[in-house]
């Protein structure tokens, strides 16, 4: 069954009741700026909410406004982000604070076509920005949405389909309620993230539309919502050194374009190394290797990409000089200066440093 064919416009009074009664406390929903409302989306995306909350209230302290989003230095901007991961979220939004400085006065549009012009943002951040920020009645359908709906109405239509995301949005454009469109897809969303969770695990007994909910009728609930597998994702094996001496760490900045722009890293290879060969490649670094110390291994995984790494410790004659595309790092300022992806996070215990959510974690 389709959605335009299920009545859903029925359940809209005992959603946003529901919502009155359970909305969780965010720190973003306290004062829903369109800057704020726009940060909290964009770290929202493939990142769990308790996770977020250190990070966003972190990032509106240090950045607390489009003007001062757009001013950033790279290197602050990667660092407020780091743990986060999908780096060029936080790149794609300076750009659209630079956007917004120049066309807009330094005003966040409050128009839906307008917002989607503002780079990184899309179909789902313009209508919740939109929507929460400037009441505009638009829909903000998200992964969640998607669920509640497939499920409430037996859809069994692939969701990953753009089709199918457009002629949602479009039949729930038709029944929500103008005067609290904002309201109405952040309860969407809630009963999503909070009730009709993924995985064939949902909360039916605390849905406000358990009686009127075709998948559970039907028992249906695992098979849907329908989604298309994605690829199966690459796998690397790569070599990871950490070499250093007794106050420096050697460290590579990445490529300005591709996976992990502009990050810092530990120098490391495709393949897997045994010790000797791991010498042979200090060495050619033009460093002296005095030890070297087998570490565990660590995985990581991309959206498209997995690494499994094999690590080296290797102890060096003291670091003097710089050296061509390398640098090397004092560790008494590298956990607050330098931003490093997450990828390396298993490896940072060998120095006591703490990287993003580790950070979080602590406190």
């Amino acid at each position: 069954m389709k959605i335009e064919e299920y009545g859903l416009q029925k359940l809209t009074e005992p959603l946003l009741q529901w919502f009155a009664e359970h909305a969780r406390v965010l720190p973003w929903r306290e004062e829903p700026s369109p800057y704020r409302v726009w940060v909290s989306e964009i770290m929202l995306q493939q990142t769990r909410v308790e996770a977020v909350k250190p990070y966003f209230e972190r990032f509106v302290k240090s950045l607390p406004d489009v003007k001062a989003l757009a001013e950033c230095k790279e290197e602050q901007l990667l660092k407020l982000w780091e743990g986060l991961g999908y780096y060029n979220r936080v790149r794609n939004m300076q750009i659209a604070a630079k956007q917004v400085m120049t066309e807009y006065h330094g005003e966040i549009p409050d128009s839906y076509e307008e917002l989607l012009n503002l780079r990184g943002i899309g179909h789902y951040t313009a209508g919740a920005v939109a929507s929460i920020a400037y009441g505009r009645p638009v829909p903000a359908v998200d992964g969640n949405v998607l669920r509640v709906i497939s499920r409430a109405a037996g859809d069994d239509r692939d969701i990953m389909s753009q089709s199918v995301r457009v002629n949602m949005e479009q039949q729930l454009k038709k029944i929500m309620p103008t005067d609290r469109a904002g309201m109405y897809n952040q309860a969407l969303m809630e009963l999503g993230a909070t009730v009709c969770l993924p995985n064939g695990e949902p909360k039916c007994g605390e849905c406000p539309w358990r009686n009127r909910c075709i998948a559970k009728r039907e028992h249906r609930i695992s098979e849907l919502p329908v989604k298309k597998k994605a690829k199966k994702r690459r796998i690397e094996e790569r070599t990871v050194f950490l070499i250093r001496d007794g106050e420096k760490i050697v460290l590579k900045k990445r490529p300005a374009k591709g996976l992990l722009a502009g990050m810092y890293e530990f120098p490391n290879e495709l393949g897997y190394m045994d010790s000797r060969e791991v010498i042979s490649y200090v060495k050619e670094m033009n460093l002296t290797p005095l030890r070297v110390e087998r570490l565990s291994d660590a995985k990581h995984i991309f959206s498209h990409v997995e690494w499994r790494m094999a690590g080296y410790l290797i102890r060096v004659e003291e670091l003097e000089e710089q050296k061509e595309e390398i640098l090397f790092a004092e560790t008494a300022d590298f956990q607050e200066n330098y931003p490093m992806p997450s990828a390396f996070a298993a490896y940072m215990e060998y120095l006591n440093i703490r990287l993003g959510k580790e950070r979080f974690s602590e406190k």
